[in-house]
């Protein structure tokens, strides 16, 4: 590859503080050596990204897997905040979580959550995994059956269950069908969620007191 001219030098800037690229896509769009790119940098005091830094930028540049109802109706306004609602409740927030993943064994609560991801956030139907968890004396086959049925999600689409042998005869009978896992492997989507919990509890829960039990 070529050196780098005087002339490509205020490209070079703003292709990696404005555009984001990171330095080996700046060496192949100039077609000069990685090294030259790197000298640049250094002689003009531009800071290369941490690690984490340059991860963030790959994060944010990634494109999105749903596509979010921008004009919502009455009625879509309110299943947007029951959906919300119930990963507040019910769904995995943590900060190592890889996108959306709700649990519940309630059939009718299941559907009301797909909705919320189909209609409202406009997630890929392809790429929603279900995840049954079950005693050993249940028919996983007709769970599957029946989660299939109830989300309308296929078979293919339903990953290994865990079926749980150490419990104890009838207790199987709070969970009839199971538990069911709804997963959506999307960060992005996740985050948004979350902001969208965060803005409820800003909304709602200004001017709320934590109890003190000592004075009970």
């Amino acid at each position: 590859m070529a050196t780098l001219k005087p002339k490509e030098f205020s490209r070079i800037r703003d292709l990696y503080t404005k555009k984001l690229l990171s330095a080996p896509e700046i060496a192949a769009v100039c077609k000069v050596s990685l090294d030259a790119v790197y000298y640049f940098m250094r002689a003009n005091g531009i800071a290369r990204r941490s690690w984490s830094d340059q991860n963030r930028v790959r994060f944010d540049k990634k494109p999105l897997s749903f596509r979010l109802k921008k004009r919502l109706s009455k009625s879509e306004i309110e299943l947007k905040t029951i959906g919300t609602v119930l990963y507040w409740g019910e769904g995995y927030k943590a900060d190592s979580a890889n996108g959306i993943d709700f649990a519940n064994s309630d059939p009718e609560m299941a559907v009301i959550f797909m909705r919320f991801l189909r209609e409202i956030c406009g997630v890929n139907n392809s790429r929603i995994k279900v995840f049954i968890y079950c005693y050993a004396n249940q028919d996983i086959k007709r769970l599957t059956h029946f989660w299939r049925k109830k989300l309308k999600v296929p078979t293919s689409q339903f990953t290994k269950p865990y079926v749980r042998t150490d419990f104890r005869k009838g207790k199987e009978n709070k969970m009839p069908y199971g538990l069911v896992h709804i997963r959506y492997n999307d960060k992005k989507l996740l985050f948004l969620v979350k902001q969208w919990i965060k803005e409820y509890k800003d909304t709602h829960c200004v001017g709320t007191q934590v109890v003190n039990e000592d004075a009970l």
